[in-house]
């Protein structure tokens, strides 16, 4: 049987920000990057078109997200906002094996097609910071309950100033001096505090930036009681997307390709993977870090020698969204 012809994905015809309007679907995860491994998930990724109610009336669709199928479908217009910053759990979504499309319309095709408008200089702040971020919750499991409690706070501190650096490209209004972190004595402990400073913030703009700070946070709290055997499973996880996402930032600023199966790196993710790199006392060995090095100052070289424009097409992209949404409203798709 089709995998999208299975019971659990029905939603996918029945629900009517779906149906017609997707134009692609993909898989997602460890499938994506051929690093599954027996009883990994299967992850869904895709893209529908907004309707005509969201583009002129009140409808308002960003995403679709089911957890029990691990599937989530972006609207057209926030997906294509999500590109514009190389966001990487999106842009890794136009570069997937062939044969990993269960679903590919010809607008789907065309916007695969102009994957390139999309790559900019950007990728080396939008990479890094999620590579940063998994670099930090590595080392905090690492470390575990002995590590200083201000110390902690610290690596969530950094993680979170790397994401707000990015609020800029998501929500327009937001300037990264509006919101200042330290760590401070506070209920009784270190703690990450918060200054911030705005005025007529719209409301949604407010809480999709505190949600995405909640989760740094959150993401923290899962990773630092470890002490069990799957716990080191999830670590040697976490390393190996961590190298991923250096190997998949510098085909884009070496070669301006997304290369989302990691078939030639496979060896090495799955070396990763499997603990080879994890000494007895579940921390990594120097020759990890050696590799780690090695990626970080080939990154640097690479951000400052890039072919990459420092802003993707944005007329192009504008000009692409306009031709679509056009043609949603005018009942022609």
């Amino acid at each position: 049987m089709n995998l999208l012809e299975r019971p659990e994905y029905n939603f996918l015809k029945t629900d009517p920000r779906l149906g017609k309007n997707i134009i692609f679907l993909t898989y997602g995860g460890s499938y994506a990057y051929g690093t599954n491994v027996e009883g990994s998930d299967i992850d869904i990724r895709g893209c529908a078109l907004n309707s005509k109610a969201d583009l002129l009336g009140m409808g308002q669709f960003e995403q679709v997200v089911d957890t029990e199928t691990d599937t989530t479908v972006y609207a057209f217009n926030k997906l294509l906002t999500l590109l514009i910053s190389c966001n990487p759990n999106t842009i890794e979504l136009l570069g997937c094996k062939a044969e990993h499309y269960l679903v590919l319309t010809p607008i789907g095709k065309q916007l695969l097609d102009r994957r390139k408008m999309f790559l900019s200089r950007r990728a080396a702040i939008s990479f890094g910071g999620y590579a940063n971020q998994q670099l930090r919750r590595l080392e905090n499991a690492l470390a575990h309950d002995a590590y200083p409690a201000e110390a902690k706070e610290r690596h969530i501190m950094g993680s979170c100033e790397n994401t707000i650096f990015t609020f800029p490209e998501r929500y327009r209004s937001f300037t990264p001096a509006q919101i200042r972190l330290s760590v401070a004595q506070a209920d009784g402990g270190p703690q990450v505090v918060a200054d911030i400073h705005m005025e007529q913030v719209p409301l949604r703009t407010l809480t999709g930036m505190v949600s995405e700070l909640v989760e740094i946070t959150r993401n923290y709290d899962k990773i630092h009681h470890r002490n069990k055997k799957k716990d080191d499973a999830h670590l040697n996880k976490h390393a190996m997307h961590l190298v991923r996402l250096y190997l998949m930032c510098l085909d884009i600023l070496e070669k301006e390709e997304i290369v989302t199966y990691r078939a030639a790196d496979h060896g090495l993710l799955m070396d990763i993977r499997n603990g080879r790199y994890q000494r007895e006392d579940h921390t990594f060995d120097s020759a990890f870090y050696d590799l780690l090095n090695g990626l970080e100052k080939r990154l640097d070289y690479a951000r400052e020698h890039t072919s990459l424009p420092e802003e993707p097409d944005l007329a192009r992209i504008e000009a692409f969204q306009m031709e679509v949404n056009e043609r949603v409203v005018r009942d022609e798709i």
